[in-house]
């Protein structure tokens, strides 16, 4: 358990048609924030298909998806992906999330990022962690900051989010400071 009344595990096959449910309830909340999806991405074939392909780059080392369930009916609230990780002397991975709208404000995400951020010194040995937000996305930078991230810069039309190119906010969190294994 991240927080009371909600877990945390690695993402499966068998959280499509929950995450297609949460995915497409939370559809018109996310919008301002995400990348255009196709339609098919809002259904249960979608989501596995996303999944299967998460898994494939778990397999190759380069990314740990997880999704976070409310554990009283086991039902997908979000997901929390650690990718882009590197190795060798650069030992670093960035961070991306969403919780469902109907959790917000509980302390979910900051409870799952920590964890995330835990993982990724503790197992897998990481130096530290990025993570970038819409300019405007002060929840999300809320959620960084109480989870020791700090402000590092802006990338101007970072990532194509609702149709157009945005500017993000940069931040990274540093883990430890020991040499590279």
């Amino acid at each position: 358990m991240i927080i009371d009344g909600v877990g945390m595990r690695c993402v499966g096959v068998a959280d499509a048609a929950g995450l297609a449910d949460a995915l497409a309830r939370n559809r018109t909340h996310m919008a301002p924030f995400e990348p255009w999806r196709p339609e098919a991405f809002y259904t249960e074939a979608g989501q596995r298909a996303r999944i299967e392909a998460l898994l494939e780059e778990q397999a190759g080392g380069r990314v740990v998806p997880y999704v976070l369930i409310e554990e009283a009916g086991g039902t997908p609230i979000g997901m929390m992906n650690l990718g882009s990780i590197a190795l060798g002397p650069f030992r670093s991975g960035g961070v991306g999330y969403w919780v469902d709208r109907a959790w917000h404000g509980r302390g979910v995400a900051t409870a799952a990022l920590l964890e995330v951020c835990r993982i990724a010194r503790d197992e897998l040995g990481l130096h530290r962690v990025e993570a970038g937000t819409l300019v405007d996305n002060t929840a999300s930078q809320r959620v960084l900051a109480k989870a020791g991230f700090e402000r590092i810069g802006l990338a101007p039309k970072y990532l194509h989010i609702n149709g157009a190119w945005r500017d993000h906010r940069l931040f990274q969190r540093v883990l430890h400071d020991d040499p590279p294994l």
